[in-house]
């Protein structure tokens, strides 16, 4: 009897990105992120609206149907007949699509104050999209019952899917917009931003705030007790970022526009509990040679060189930082040696003692550069206290002077083929670097030194290292070639070498014979 063919279920995730890629000629790549998500945005808000209409029904309050302040009251936007989605769902085949969309779209952002900016504005029309495909591509979105199970977050995890998806299918040197969720998750997990005010100054898609909440979720927390700003430079980055974080119903000030936050600095006054950012990596000519001398971001520091914006970011989150703030960003290796203005940025930062841990990651972690880079922990308070959190309570030593160095370039798992991810989980990687940061920051919790991964150096040692906080040059190497014994090793290799030349061999005859037996014989 033949055997059944077992067929892998696909996730709507896959099936919708599929669905995506017949897109594929007619629109961009970096284009039909904004297609795909803008409609996604459009289903799920229409869905929430259907679901809060037929409770008023339910409850009898069919006169209140068509009133914005009865779907305004659950967090749920009202949409007018012409931005439901069954409304376009109906007109999914009529030559005029791409107008009722944008309609739609622009008619919900009219009606809802805390989307201004955030939607595509006559985006649609203007791409002038392949009719059939973009209907097929609406009959695929609306196969997804994006309330089928509000504990699962389906469009929470579509989005998150896409974006990845889409920081991927850019590549390098694009994809600027999405920071690998195990990273997100592993700065959530090491600065723990429970309560207080939660800023990133390069916020992209949102994915830091997103990954925010979710931490505070998965540890008992009160998601109501966090208050998120951030500032974005590029525009339809800035919009992907309100979508982002309205389908998931998380309220944020992203400032009044998109803004360069050197230049045009949205939350001048702001202080910050957390910092959780991953700008732009090494980028050049970030101000005039006589701009922002006087910036009082720099105050106390020199002003960071012009030819290179990593400490520019680093003090612009050091200003925000609150009392007892912490940061965890992400830069390129080239920051923790620099020479020039940067040497005496970081000397000072390590003498102010407000450098807590400097983490190199593996390479290919991100999908717009596969250089090594680096996690850094800035903590303002680095004295001995007791902080109650909602699952623990962390009995933190005074660590004024020294700083954790770890070395993560040999921890990870494959992702998509070429990258690299931390898992996650009880027994994860993101829980294991996360317990050796926290067991060293507190008293008697049992942390030790370990060759290749972590060790703590005193302000002593950094200041006889020059100042430089690469990981290498503190934590401990093993040479595993000094223990080898010579003629062991090449008896050994000796051995697997005859048995790959057999296999080999056997192989060619193999494939000789074959060709033999179908009469076009190989004579060598």
């Amino acid at each position: 009897m033949a055997k059944k063919k077992v067929e892998k279920t696909k996730t709507i995730e896959e099936t919708l990105w599929q669905s995506c890629d017949k897109l594929r000629g007619s629109v961009e790549p970096s284009e039909y992120k904004h297609v795909v998500l803008g409609l996604i945005f459009l289903k799920f808000t229409s869905d929430k609206f259907e679901e809060r209409r037929a409770t008023l029904i339910t409850e009898g309050k069919e006169k209140y149907v068509e009133m914005k302040d009865f779907y305004n009251m659950k967090n749920v936007f009202f949409l007018e007949e012409v931005s439901r989605w069954s409304y376009i769902s109906k007109n999914a085949k009529q030559d005029d699509i791409a107008i009722k969309i944008d309609t739609a779209l622009h008619t919900i952002e009219k009606n809802n104050p805390s989307l201004r900016g955030a939607l595509p504005d006559n985006y649609f029309s203007r791409l002038g999209l392949d009719k059939s495909k973009l209907a097929s591509l609406l009959d695929k979105i609306n196969e997804i019952d994006t309330l089928k199970n509000n504990g699962q977050d389906i469009v929470g995890r579509v989005y998150e899917y896409f974006l990845s998806k889409f920081a991927i299918k850019e590549g390098k040197g694009k994809g600027e917009f999405y920071t690998p969720k195990s990273i997100v998750n592993l700065i959530a997990e090491m600065i723990e931003p429970y309560k207080g005010i939660i800023y990133d100054p390069a916020c992209g898609s949102g994915g830091m705030f997103v990954q925010s909440i979710k931490f505070i979720e998965s540890h008992h927390g009160n998601k109501k007790e966090v208050s998120i700003y951030g500032q974005e430079y590029t525009n339809t980055t800035y919009k992907l970022a309100k979508m982002n974080l309205a389908i998931r119903g998380i309220s944020a000030n992203l400032g009044e526009k998109a803004a360069d936050t050197f230049a045009d600095d949205q939350h001048k006054d702001l202080k910050a509990d957390f910092i959780m950012a991953n700008p732009p990596f090494n980028q050049k000519d970030w101000r005039g040679a006589d701009e922002l001398l006087d910036d009082p971001r720099w105050k106390g520091y020199e002003v960071p060189p012009k030819s290179n914006a990593n400490y520019g970011w680093i003090l612009n989150m050091v200003s925000k930082l609150s009392e007892n703030g912490v940061a965890g960003f992400i830069l390129a290796n080239g920051a923790l040696s620099g020479g020039g203005e940067e040497y005496k940025i970081r000397k000072k930062l390590i003498e102010n003692g407000i450098v807590e841990a400097i983490a190199v990651l593996p390479q290919n972690m991100f999908y717009t550069t596969n250089i090594s880079v680096t996690l850094w922990i800035l903590n303002n308070n680095k004295k001995e206290r007791t902080l109650q959190l909602p699952d623990t309570i962390r009995n933190y030593r005074n660590r004024k002077e020294e700083v954790l160095f770890l070395d993560l370039r040999e921890i990870g798992e494959p992702f998509e083929k070429k990258f690299i991810q931390f898992s996650d989980g009880p027994t994860g990687h993101v829980k294991q670097i996360a317990d050796t940061y926290h067991s060293w920051q507190q008293k008697d919790f049992g942390y030790k030194d370990k060759p290749e991964f972590c060790y703590s150096a005193t302000k002593q040692e950094i200041i006889d290292k020059d100042y430089s906080l690469v990981p290498s040059k503190y934590i401990e190497f093993v040479n595993r070639d000094e223990n080898i014994d010579f003629d062991e090793k090449m008896v050994s290799l000796q051995s697997e070498l005859k048995y790959l030349l057999k296999q080999e061999a056997a192989s060619k005859q193999e494939l000789l014979g074959v060709f033999k037996e179908l009469g076009y014989e190989i004579e060598l």
